[in-house]
């Protein structure tokens, strides 16, 4: 599933290509898995709409829209959740659809939006009011809020990361990377985690979180930007997916247990 640098690099694209576009007309494949609102309802908000901004809120990609008259008091969004496999790319309106593809926004410059999904698990929605995800931005918070988000947790402190009432956007692969950082293991429970600790996993969240958005976020099978095109960031990743592989600090192999139903992989040896 995308984590919280793909979908950042997927929305600064898509909001450099179609900012400033009207979308002319809207086309929904009707699936009721990929639509949390109405398709009357989305394709009403949508069409005739200028796209003001796009941009990130959590693991959501956010449309501003606007019409004209402009109306201090309508400020309608088109929500857009990826879910495991969904992909949102801007492309020529003569390109071949894709197979499993659920939206096409027509736009003025003769453009399209796609939104494919192969396993339907993405959703799509519009909204009235403005959308804020449960948790704190994790590219946001502060030090010391971060701090207390997590220091009376009896929870394994791998699983206050995945919490996304806690932290929104934070996924498997970027909590197992920021506590081997930090060196700090898995399982250990959120409230043992000293203060300075704390402020280490915090300081290591920010620098793998920043340096996979630089890289255009991490693929492994599906994820693409807003062109289509693979990220870079897998082949910094020091943890994830390398089980049974030699740590880059100390050569032990790497760990891989289950949390919570979870994934987590580890160095046994450098994560206390």
């Amino acid at each position: 599933m995308p984590e919280l640098p793909e979908v950042e690099t997927i929305a600064r694209g898509v909001a450099q290509r179609v900012r400033g576009e009207r979308v002319e007309e809207v086309w929904l494949s009707g699936r009721k898995q990929t639509l949390k609102s109405p398709p009357r309802t989305i394709a009403k908000t949508l069409e005739g709409a200028t796209i003001d901004d796009v941009h990130r809120v959590g693991k959501h990609i956010v449309f501003e829209l606007s019409r004209e008259p402009k109306s201090q008091d309508a400020h309608p969004q088109f929500i857009v959740h990826l879910g495991m496999t969904g992909s949102l790319t801007v492309v020529p309106a003569e390109k071949e659809t894709a197979k499993h593809t659920h939206a096409v926004l027509k736009l003025s410059s003769g453009r399209e939006l796609r939104f494919v999904d192969p396993r339907m698990f993405g959703k799509l929605a519009v909204a009235k009011e403005r959308f804020r995800a449960p948790g704190h931005e994790p590219l946001d918070v502060g030090a010391e809020a971060f701090a207390l988000l997590f220091k009376r947790t009896k929870a394994p402190i791998k699983s206050a990361l995945l919490n996304q009432k806690l932290l929104s956007g934070v996924g498997n692969i970027y909590a197992d990377e920021a506590l081997f950082r930090a060196k700090v293991r898995p399982r250990r429970r959120g409230a043992t985690l000293t203060h300075a600790e704390l402020r280490k996993l915090y300081a290591s969240l920010r620098a793998v979180l920043n340096e996979s958005i630089k890289a255009g976020g991490t693929t492994f099978s599906d994820y693409v930007d807003a062109e289509g095109e693979w990220g870079n960031y897998q082949f910094d990743l020091r943890v994830y997916g390398r089980e049974g592989e030699p740590c880059v600090r100390c050569k032990t192999p790497i760990k891989r247990i289950v949390i919570s139903g979870r994934s987590a992989h580890y160095c046994p040896r450098c994560q206390e």
